[in-house]
């Protein structure tokens, strides 16, 4: 069993900052769908990011991998991690609100424990891990609103892209395991972005058309905060409080987006999102902190305390 780091309250500061970088991404995301399209955006987002980090990896002086199976790695990586859920999110964005993409994004970590107990057996599903899958993939229904199916629109379709990218993310996660480990953080980030603008970029080309810089300044500060703060800097950042803080711990950044990405879009875009999403989220959130396991130490903890009747 791995334990629990403690958290420091530098520790704190970074993840509460990661939080805030990743919650201010889906209001920039929406902003510069105004003006470009999905994969256009999806371009930008892998494209700039990559340079930047690149260039950390060369003033590191960090050696450079040339295994054509780490390339094809990166490759595999930038699709699942990048490609599919960045453009699949994008496109939703234009069909429902901010915060609800963040609220639905947060369901990658219950997808994740679900990916991890089909391909590796140690990462079986426990009687703690169970609750807090169930109790996510009710967050996510009640999200949904499942009387929306009754009469599936393009919203409804919306949703389910949002679903689809959190899956992608979760294989990703797999994907890494098995095909990356032993890489520095650094160059597996860079590498990831590589694998997608390699793919992102010629496809954006053809079906969006010739990308152009020639864009409204809201819409060129929008695509350099998702890029090199939300994307660039935050992985540098995340590998960091990763280092310090654990996975475990880690996994409250997922419950602090949300609430970030709603009062950004409920502020500048004037969103309005149905009690249905807040339930939701109520859930999620449980399943979530289940899953972080400090919770569940607690109740079980009053269970042994609690005094038994005598006899």
């Amino acid at each position: 069993m791995t334990l629990q780091k403690t958290m420091t309250g530098r520790a704190w500061a970074e993840m509460l900052l990661l939080a805030f970088i990743w919650g201010g991404s889906f209001l920039s995301i929406r902003i510069a769908l105004d003006e470009v399209a999905p994969l256009t955006s999806v371009a930008h987002r892998t494209g700039w990011a990559m340079l930047a980090l690149w260039a950390v990896v060369i003033a590191m002086r960090l050696p450079i991998p040339r295994d054509p199976r780490i390339w094809v790695g990166f490759l595999g990586m930038g699709l699942l991690n990048n490609v599919i859920p960045f453009g699949l999110m994008a496109w939703g964005q234009l069909h429902i609100e901010t915060g609800l993409t963040s609220i639905l994004n947060a369901a990658t970590a219950i997808f994740g424990v679900v990916a991890a107990a089909l391909f590796f057996a140690d990462e079986r599903i426990t009687l703690r891990k169970g609750i807090g899958v169930t109790l996510g993939f009710f967050g996510v229904a009640t999200a949904i609103g499942l009387e929306n199916f009754r009469s599936f629109d393009l919203r409804s379709l919306a949703q389910l892209a949002i679903i689809a990218g959190t899956i992608s993310y979760a294989l990703a996660g797999v994907w890494a395991r098995k095909r990356l480990g032993g890489l520095a953080p650094q160059v597996a980030a860079a590498g990831m972005l590589t694998g997608s603008t390699l793919i992102t970029l010629p496809m954006a080309w053809i079906i969006d058309g010739p990308i152009t810089l020639a864009l409204q300044t809201d819409t060129i500060l929008a695509i350099a905060y998702y890029a090199l703060i939300a994307t660039a800097g935050a992985y540098l950042l995340y590998y960091r409080v990763l280092a310090v803080a654990g996975s475990g711990n880690l996994m409250l950044v997922t419950l602090l987006i949300a609430p970030v990405a709603i009062t950004l879009g409920a502020v500048v875009r004037g969103e309005a999102l149905s009690p249905n999403a807040f339930a939701g989220f109520a859930l999620l959130a449980l399943g979530l902190m289940i899953l972080d396991g400090r919770i569940w130490t607690l109740i079980r903890g009053r269970a042994v305390d609690r005094p038994r009747p005598p006899g």
